[in-house]
């Protein structure tokens, strides 16, 4: 049996308070919510979240990633996978673009103090280290309020590991565009300064024709330049260490070679088959995160509804797909496939 190891269930995909241009379902440029989507918000059923705890905690799923697509700490029942993740001893990993909403009357510190005691991973959404940049991207966000939120968050996370020895990493999340690459050695350093453990990030999916030109694969000149800011990159990581002396780690911040215009070197590995898998807010089961109405073409692997977990990943269509995904259109030119380690 594949040794799934995580599970994301996007129990909220529609309810966010930002609109980052890059956003599938967000974007100022997207027309999915009110015309593809007529208005009708998906929302995971409360009643789905423990079996899928119960199914994960069966077959040894080691992480559980609330809402990707959506903020997931606007979701009605957070509370509840709180409470799932003690009770099946199941960390979450928890992706948010770190404006801590006050929708369920906590500030920043109290969001904190319920994440950080079952987090194994905090990913915060980051994509500038100045206020015109950051506000550019993910707009309705308060840059300042931003900064505000993560200092409170590591002084959390700081003294629940003195106090318990448990360690919530945060990490500063990045989707790599030309119009905030030219600020990533600067991004370095401020996570530096603000004891951030990680920065990690993948290229732009670019969903629609306003931000296809702020796409590094673009161009044989495009790449040239990502190339660039990732050696700017990991110069800064050596340059500006963590307040500790630790080096902030850099994932995915690797160079793109000439033929990722098109598509990704056939050596390249997708991340996800047999170690994660998604569940959608309507129950449908997907392999991997790219947009949804891509991995639609993927194939078909059932609704939770009707199937457990340990048979998706064991049905014939998964693991054909397991098999012959690298000839598939879209896992060509995926942005997640990467060297193997």
């Amino acid at each position: 049996m594949p040794k799934l190891w995580r599970i994301t269930i996007d129990t909220n995909p529609e309810d966010c308070n930002l609109n980052c241009i890059m956003c599938e379902e967000h974007s100022p440029f997207s027309d999915y919510i009110p015309v593809k989507l007529n208005g009708k918000h998906r929302r995971m059923p409360e009643k789905w979240l423990e079996p899928i705890f119960k199914q994960a905690a069966e077959i040894g799923v080691k992480e559980i990633i609330p809402s990707t697509m959506g903020e997931p700490l606007i979701y009605r029942y957070f509370d509840r996978i709180v409470e799932l993740s003690k009770q099946y001893k199941i960390p979450l990993n928890l992706t948010t673009n770190g404006t801590f909403p006050r929708m369920q009357g906590r500030n920043a510190t109290q969001w904190a103090e319920l994440i950080v005691p079952v987090t194994s991973d905090i990913k915060i959404s980051w994509n500038g280290a100045t206020k015109e940049t950051a506000e550019l991207v993910m707009k309705k966000i308060d840059f300042e309020e931003a900064l505000s939120n993560i200092k409170e968050f590591v002084k959390v996370r700081n003294q629940h590991f003195k106090s318990t020895g448990y360690y919530c990493r945060v990490t500063f999340q990045l989707t790599f565009m030309q119009n905030n690459m030219h600020e990533l050695k600067d991004i370095i350093k401020l996570a530096a300064s603000l004891d951030v453990d990680r920065v990690k990030g993948h290229q732009l999916w670019d969903h629609f024709d306003e931000i296809k030109d702020l796409s590094f694969r673009r161009s044989p000149e495009s790449i040239q330049q990502w190339n660039q800011y990732v050696q700017e990159a990991i110069d800064a990581a050596k340059q500006f260490p963590r307040p500790g002396g630790q080096q902030v780690i850099l994932e995915n911040i690797i160079p793109l070679k000439a033929e990722e215009t098109v598509h990704v070197p056939t050596a390249y590995v997708c991340p996800f088959l047999e170690q994660e898998l998604w569940i959608s807010a309507t129950g449908k089961f997907s392999p991997c995160c790219a947009p949804d109405e891509l991995r639609n073409n993927l194939g078909d692997f059932g609704n939770l509804q009707e199937l457990s977990i340990s048979e998706v990943v064991n049905s014939p269509g998964y693991q054909s797909l397991v098999k012959g995904y690298k000839a598939i259109d879209l896992c060509k030119s995926c942005n997640m496939r990467k060297p193997e380690s």
